[in-house]
């Protein structure tokens, strides 16, 4: 099955329609590429964008004795039955421990960028029989996500590695599940060029898109956990203010 642009969902299918339309399990989704009409709306990040150097943040032992799946995903409030994106779901680390955690009547959906990286994710999802995932190809400025789809989008290690924030984050508002939607970023707190985002351009950055920010957690000395719930509302893209480059470590 092959999806083209940003699929739409109504509250009154919303179940159905995402367990047929997108999680056939273990289903592959291949989103083509078409022009978009904003892209040059957008303000451009005055600020470096990281390369995406690895699909792999770190190997998965070291993570698992660090606990850092376990408490992201609980200060989270993961649970059964939620619908769940990881957003550059690179080898899929997050994606294989979501998917027992919302349970068979929960979705996970695993977007990546790079062809390769969704090839061998699916490839993983398929070998570990993991029914209730799904592996999409997104785009640098447009998760492509299925609209008022999702409770929880995870973007863990990866957002200082978005090419056009502004775009994307504009672009995920509309995926967000109403009411109960939100948005969880993972990341060290330093400046981008050294593969972090600090806390204040990040919550500039949301902020510049009307989300707010509604819980924050240190992991560990330089990595933490943001959640953030749309605030106020989304703004036209000419309308979107662009935020100045800082450094980290911020106090909280």
């Amino acid at each position: 099955m092959v999806l083209g642009g940003r699929p739409h969902l109504n509250s009154s299918s919303e179940g159905e329609g995402l367990r047929s339309a997108l999680f056939l399990p273990p289903l592959l989704l291949l989103a083509a590429c078409q022009p978009q009409s904003e892209t040059y709306l957008f303000p451009l990040p005055d600020r470096p964008v990281a390369p995406i150097v690895s699909p792999r943040y770190s190997n998965e032992d070291a993570r698992d004795s660090a606990g850092e799946a376990e408490r992201v995903m609980a200060l989270a409030g993961i649970r059964p039955g939620m619908r769940v994106a990881d957003i550059g779901a690179g080898e899929g680390y997050y994606t294989v421990r979501l998917s027992p955690l919302v349970g068979p009547e929960g979705r996970v959906l695993a977007q990546d960028i790079v062809p390769e990286t969704r090839d061998a994710l699916a490839q993983r999802v398929q070998r570990e029989a993991l029914d209730n995932v799904a592996v999409k190809l997104g785009r640098p400025e447009d998760p492509l996500l299925p609209d008022g789809s999702f409770d929880r989008v995870l973007l863990i290690h990866m957002y200082h590695e978005i090419e056009r924030p502004a775009e994307f984050l504009w672009h995920l508002r509309a995926d967000l599940k109403p009411g109960t939607g939100r948005v969880v970023v993972v990341d060290a707190d330093r400046p981008t060029s050294a593969h972090g985002t600090p806390l204040p351009l990040l919550l500039c950055e949301f902020g510049a898109l009307g989300y707010r920010l509604e819980h924050f957690d240190r992991l560990d000395r330089t990595s933490y956990f943001a959640q953030f719930a749309p605030g106020a509302p989304r703004p036209a893209p000419g309308e979107i203010r662009t935020c100045p480059a800082v450094g980290g470590a911020a106090a909280t």
